[in-house]
């Protein structure tokens, strides 16, 4: 049974080595809270089957070698031979010890399911792959995302099971992007239901009345090599800061064909849309450099992932670790 449970486990290990290669090279669209809900049920079989079934085998083998052993000595002391080197301890120790395949499974289940707790209802890491929220959020920030804020979902299903709170304006909200939900987006929510969101010559009015906006001294960016012009804004309770650029005309370019898109109406000057109920109209900080809810259309509740609220880590620059608006 040992050979076969051995194989068992290899050809079960490959196949997650493998949908994590394909993942990686791109041959197929990976789901990381699929891959870590299978690898928590597979692990927590194993962790079953070594508690209530493996263990106990060794145990009684451990205590049979035990019985052997001293019987043995007991026949070589009515020998007459009394020095008997017979390592007890060593041997027991020998059929207690996991075998691989349930050290590599059974081992590892304390602490995939730590993580998929962790992860799925409490707080979520994320890496900022884009500038589209330049200033607030720098490419390679390393952020935690606050997964019950808006109400808990069951992982994988991304089923709400508790209501939570509201998303509000102002939130930095991470999402599944509707046209491909597999992947993850983050951007401020605008828009909130029933809202109607004009973003025209590069002004944000919500529901006919202009957000003001405060000039600041111009942002620097790095990767650009140039400045762009910088604003402060309030959406909800406390201001954050935005980006413009003067190279980029005010209209949308490029709309793709979402649900609701006879929400909104496009001009040369930019768009006007009202947002349905259930929804959310979503942008990027960098506001000419984010491809966001102008193009794509509305975020929908069932795609929430949580509230996006501290950056624990940059590794090209440790002054970005800390909370933002």
């Amino acid at each position: 049974m040992t050979n076969a449970m051995s194989s068992l486990t290899a050809l079960v290990l490959a196949a997650f080595v493998g949908y994590a290669t394909s993942w990686y090279l791109g041959y197929i669209e990976g789901n990381f809270a699929l891959l870590l809900f299978m690898a928590t049920v597979v692990t927590g079989i194993y962790w079953l089957a070594e508690r209530y079934f493996f263990l106990p085998q060794r145990v009684k083998a451990a205590e049979a070698l035990e019985a052997q052993i001293k019987q043995r000595s007991e026949n070589l002391v009515k020998q007459g031979i009394t020095q008997i080197d017979t390592h007890v301890a060593e041997a027991q120790n020998n059929v207690l010890a996991q075998p691989w395949w349930l050290d590599w499974t059974a081992g590892l289940f304390p602490v995939i399911i730590a993580v998929f707790l962790l992860r799925s209802f409490l707080f979520e890491p994320f890496k900022i792959p884009s500038g589209s929220m330049i200033p607030t959020l720098m490419v390679g920030d390393l952020i935690l995302v606050n997964k019950f804020t808006y109400g808990v979902r069951l992982p994988v299903l991304n089923l709400k099971i508790t209501d939570g709170n509201k998303p509000q304006r102002g939130d930095v909200m991470v999402f599944r992007y509707p046209p491909r939900p597999s992947q993850d987006y983050i951007k401020r929510v605008v828009g909130t239901p029933g809202d109607e969101v004009a973003y025209l010559n590069k002004r944000l009015t919500i529901n006919g009345k202009v957000v003001n906006t405060q000039s600041v001294p111009e942002f620097f960016d790095d990767d650009a090599m140039r400045y762009f012009k910088q604003f402060e804004e309030k959406l909800g309770d406390k201001p954050h800061r935005l980006l413009n650029d003067d190279d980029r005309p005010a209209f949308v370019p490029g709309v793709d064909d979402f649900p609701n898109k006879q929400n909104c109406v496009y001009s040369v000057e930019g768009v006007v849309c009202k947002v349905p109920e259930g929804h959310y109209f979503m942008m990027g900080d960098n506001r000419d450099n984010s491809l966001d809810s102008r193009y794509w259309g509305f975020v929908p509740d069932k795609n929430i992932v949580g509230k996006a609220f501290f950056v624990w880590m940059n590794f090209g620059n440790l002054k970005r670790i800390g909370a933002f608006n």
